[in-house]
């Protein structure tokens, strides 16, 4: 299995979260974390790029959505970037991009805010 991990930039007062490997039930507490960080630090703009995630669960996919209001209530968002076609049919599939912006590009992204 690959090994889950984040990695943190903030760029022009957005900050990027790259995950890689597997986000699932026993590493979706890592991410929270990372997201619990920024928060705590009042960032609420944030992009998550899935360039290098292999997998998600329905347990990583819960992550999004237990941060998701109390970022929107605080004039922030979670954009969404890079995605494998893997991971997008999984978002996809439960009706994620209805919720989330989704894009091709990082930099898409960070622009959007």
């Amino acid at each position: 299995m690959a090994e889950f991990g984040v990695e943190r930039k903030d760029v022009n007062g957005v900050s990027v979260l790259y995950i890689k490997g597997y986000l699932d039930a026993h590493t979706a507490p890592e991410f929270e974390q990372a997201i619990r960080q920024l928060l705590n630090e009042g960032r609420y703009k944030i992009v998550v790029n899935f360039k290098d995630l292999s997998y998600i669960s329905s347990a990583g996919l819960g992550v999004f959505m237990g941060f998701i209001e109390e970022i929107r209530n605080n004039k922030g968002d979670i954009k969404l970037s890079n995605m494998t076609d893997k991971v997008f049919r999984i978002f996809d599939l439960l009706g994620f991009p209805s919720l989330y912006e989704i894009f091709q590009d990082e930099q898409e992204a960070i622009e959007k805010f």
